[in-house]
């Protein structure tokens, strides 16, 4: 069964220029966008290019794991914007191929969380709801300055766009 959930989008995150998922000036990368949801979920938007797959016509299952990644180590910053989680355990689950040149969203959330570390959740969904693959992580709360030492303002901003939604419609098998 079907289910169609229409969620409000809160804001935009940051991007960087040369990071592999988010960087928008990386030529190779997945310039992904990361919107905060009301249900306090992260969402991004890809679309794979050629340049991205494995087999023909799929999204390299690391760039799949990557994007489950980020995602979810960037869903501290729902709570905490200058918080970014860096991965100390990632169990990704493949289900189904992702496909090349479509739009795909991913869903990312914290389950739980101390003063250290946090746990978290999500999933790859395609555009007719079926959900691609699942992780489960675990991340060292660190702040971004720490990160990204004196690059946070030339490096990490947010880029608006008049493409930007503010709703997202999920299918989810």
């Amino acid at each position: 069964m079907n289910e169609k959930q229409l969620l409000k989008i809160l804001h935009k995150q940051e991007n960087s220029r040369e990071c592999l998922v988010c960087g928008l000036e990386n030529d190779f990368g997945l310039k992904a966008s990361f919107y905060a949801l009301e249900t306090q979920e992260l969402l991004a938007v890809f679309t794979g290019k050629n340049h991205h797959q494995s087999y023909p016509g799929r999204l390299h299952g690391g760039l799949t794991g990557a994007m489950l990644d980020e995602t979810i180590g960037r869903a501290i910053m729902l709570d905490k914007p200058d918080i970014f989680g860096v991965t100390v355990e990632l169990n990704v689950k493949y289900k189904r191929p992702v496909p090349l040149d479509e739009e795909v969203k991913v869903i990312g959330r914290i389950v739980k969380s101390n003063r250290k570390l946090f746990e978290g959740t999500g999933e790859i969904i395609l555009q007719d709801g079926t959900i691609a693959a699942t992780a489960t992580g675990k991340y060292m709360i660190m702040p971004l300055e720490k990160i990204m030492e004196d690059q946070c303002e030339l490096d990490w901003q947010v880029v608006e766009s008049d493409d930007d939604p503010k709703e997202v419609v999920l299918n989810k098998d």
